[in-house]
């Protein structure tokens, strides 16, 4: 009797992780585009900063993206136990923060020059001896810990509805594992790009390793900045993606258009329905987003802001 009562609990607990994997791997997906831009956004934050601090930086805003999960999954476990009717509409504003982001991060890119002066003007000001660096060090790990605690009240929102169906024991493993999941992951990659220009130049500088190793130091020092790029592209792309998929399924009539238009584009051709899905969400997604910039645009220059307020904050944390 003691063995089966022992075989049944480890059926149970095999049964449980079984479940807390297919939740995580669906709520994984669903947060990809977020973490895309994490990743991206939480890199630039430690550009200019001495080799020495680059680590101790990103150290120093892990910790705070791990206390801000510690504050969001108890909050949102809260909120699907004694009020679940919030999780949809919790859910669209996710997904219309993220295309707003997007969009606002392309618009950025398209029409405005001043962020790369500002830019600029933090590294100069970054290399002045008469900066207080500590001061300046501090204000910018405060300002990335405060963009991951938006990315990811995101990504616990729409892991969240990933499972809210699902048993508050299995939410609560599954939730997090995929938000503290998603820390070590993110500033565990950024720990490695902020460092491969030291790599590669290490490696470039070799007088022992021989040419081979040479040419591979030189390789990586030209990768860095080509990662970076792509990886904001990658994200931004993701972010229209994801949140375009989370609005189309949460306005009915969207949802019939697009899974319309992509069974008829499947029907000759299975993978060619999941390409005119994906593009039909992300068209969703740029739209919204446009309309989102537009209002938030409208309403800061009828309240005497100016629309390129948040991007020179942005650039000067």
């Amino acid at each position: 009797m003691a063995s089966g009562s022992l075989l049944a609990l480890l059926d149970d607990i095999t049964t449980l992780l079984d479940d807390v994997a297919v939740l995580s791997k669906v709520a994984a997906k669903q947060t990809g585009g977020v973490v895309g831009d994490d990743l991206a956004l939480n890199a630039e934050q430690v550009v200019g900063f001495k080799p020495d601090r680059e680590l101790p930086v990103v150290w120093a805003v892990a910790k705070g993206s791990v206390l801000n999960k510690v504050i969001l999954v108890p909050a949102a476990l809260v909120i699907s136990a004694f009020l679940p009717a919030a999780i949809t509409p919790l859910l669209m504003l996710g997904g219309l923060f993220l295309v707003y982001e997007g969009f606002e991060k392309v618009a950025h890119k398209v029409f405005a020059h001043e962020d790369e002066a500002a830019r600029a003007a933090r590294v100069a000001a970054i290399a002045n001896p008469s900066v207080d660096l500590v001061a300046l060090e501090k204000r910018r790990i405060k300002g990335a810990i405060r963009t991951d605690f938006i990315l990811s009240a995101e990504i616990v929102v729409i892991a969240l509805g990933t499972m809210a169906t699902a048993p508050m024991s299995r939410q609560i493993a599954a939730l997090s594992l995929i938000a503290f999941g998603v820390t070590v992951l993110v500033y565990g990659l950024v720990a490695g790009i902020v460092k491969l220009d030291d790599l590669g130049l290490r490696l470039h500088r070799s007088e022992t390793g021989g040419a081979a190793l040479r040419s591979l130091g030189a390789g990586i020092l030209v990768a860095a900045p080509l990662l970076m790029k792509t990886l904001s592209i990658v994200g931004t792309a993701a972010m229209f993606l994801v949140g375009g998929s989370i609005l189309s399924h949460g306005i009915p009539p969207v949802e019939h258009l697009v899974s319309g238009a992509a069974a008829a584009a499947g029907a000759s051709a299975p993978w060619l329905g999941t390409v005119v899905k994906l593009l039909l969400e992300a068209v969703v997604g740029i739209v919204a987003g446009g309309l989102v910039v537009g209002v938030v645009t409208l309403g800061k220059r009828l309240g005497g802001g100016s629309s390129s307020d948040d991007a020179t904050e942005r650039a000067a944390v």
